[in-house]
């Protein structure tokens, strides 16, 4: 179980990941026992407010510290939506950190009965069908806040047409704990 302040050693360990990655070694507290239980999470990277990077992992697969601090560097350097980021910018990019918690499968008959059941501001969604795959956090229903049209832009996001739907979809749903850097990080 993560503290409420979890953020408060999270972020620090997010921006050092980069930092040294980038190649200014830094170091942030990696002390609390919660760090190393298995845990799975997204880093977002905003600059100026615009989406900069955002890596993540849906499973728990390794310590929570290892899956930050490798989302962290994965973010900046390797999400192929952006040129990696550059020691100049990570002075002027804000780190969230987004907790995930375990996805569970949700039971549903056609699309129209999917829709009803998603929670907006509340749900991260994965979308499955085959071998094409896609989630958004639950921080997306900020910007697609109409169920229809979060479910399309996710299924435009597997790379399927927005109108698509199959007996073969697969969805799951998670929450999220997330903490954002405050532009004090900055001074």
């Amino acid at each position: 179980m993560l503290p409420t302040d979890a953020g408060t050693v999270l972020l620090p360990i997010a921006r050092a990941a980069i930092a040294t990655a980038l190649g200014h070694a830094t170091t942030a507290s990696t002390q609390p026992a919660w760090l190393r239980e298995p845990g799975a999470c997204f880093v977002t990277l905003t600059e100026n407010g615009r989406l900069r990077g955002c890596i993540g992992s849906l499973q728990a697969h390794r310590s929570l510290l290892a899956d930050v601090q490798a989302n962290a560097v994965a973010a900046a350097l390797r999400d192929p939506r952006f040129a990696p980021l550059s020691a100049a910018e990570l002075e002027h990019t804000d780190i969230e950190v987004s907790v995930l918690s375990a996805p569970q499968p949700m039971v549903f008959v056609d699309e129209a009965d999917a829709l009803t059941q998603l929670r907006p501001g509340v749900d991260g969604v994965v979308f499955s069908c085959g071998h094409r795959r896609s989630t958004f956090l639950p921080q997306v229903w900020e910007q697609l806040p109409d169920r229809v049209q979060f479910m399309a832009q996710l299924k435009r996001k597997a790379g399927l047409d927005a109108l698509f739907w199959s007996d073969a979809v697969r969805l799951e749903r998670y929450t999220v704990r997330q903490w954002t850097e405050s532009p004090a990080h900055l001074g």
